[in-house]
């Protein structure tokens, strides 16, 4: 898990990258989330954002606990 946490792509580790595209895909929801009454289908582009949000999460959340525990 430690070689997958620190793959690099870019001169980066893959866990910065996942950390980052966490972080924006955070921000978009709620940006999203605070336009409901602009955006059609607002319930089904905010859950979509958000379930997406969660998994990638999890998955950097994993990769960096890997790293301290392998």
């Amino acid at each position: 898990m430690t070689k997958i946490a620190f793959f690099s792509i870019l001169g980066k580790p893959l866990i910065f990258w996942l950390g980052l595209i966490t972080f924006f895909l955070l921000i978009i929801t709620a940006i999203i989330g605070l336009n409901k009454k602009r955006i059609k289908g607002f319930y089904r582009i905010h859950k979509g954002f958000a379930v997406t949000t969660v998994i990638f999460a999890l998955i950097h959340g994993i990769l960096s606990v890997s790293v301290y525990l392998f």
